[in-house]
């Protein structure tokens, strides 16, 4: 009974060390105020996010984002009978009005300015 009771014991050490292990490799998502905060990604006036300093997980980030807001314009676009490029550049000046102070916003040259 003592060596059954050590032997389950042993492998729930062994399975929560292996957790223990992985959480690093696991990560976490990074999300989109942490990305901003961390002056990762910015807001463009197309409407869309850029990448301000390089990083794969702020890339992934961008690229998911941008893919919904895409499709949300499209969707706003088609409802109001307007091009899809009038809905990016509406939504690009207000999300650049929206931005906290602190964050990045590229200006029509390209460059990132903190507002």
């Amino acid at each position: 009974m003592r060596d059954r009771c050590y032997t389950r014991w042993m492998s729930w050490v062994g399975v929560v060390a292996f957790v223990v292990m992985l959480w690093p490799a696991m990560g976490y998502a990074l999300t989109l105020h942490e990305a901003k905060g961390q002056g990762l990604v910015g807001e463009k006036a197309n409407g869309y996010l850029g990448l301000v300093t390089s990083s794969a997980q702020a890339q992934s980030l961008m690229n998911n984002v941008n893919a919904k807001r895409k499709q949300k314009y499209q969707e706003i676009a088609t409802r109001n009978k307007t091009s899809l490029s009038a809905v990016e550049a509406l939504a690009g000046k207000t999300a650049i009005q929206k931005t906290k102070s602190g964050q990045y916003i590229q200006l029509p040259s390209g460059q990132w300015k903190k507002k």
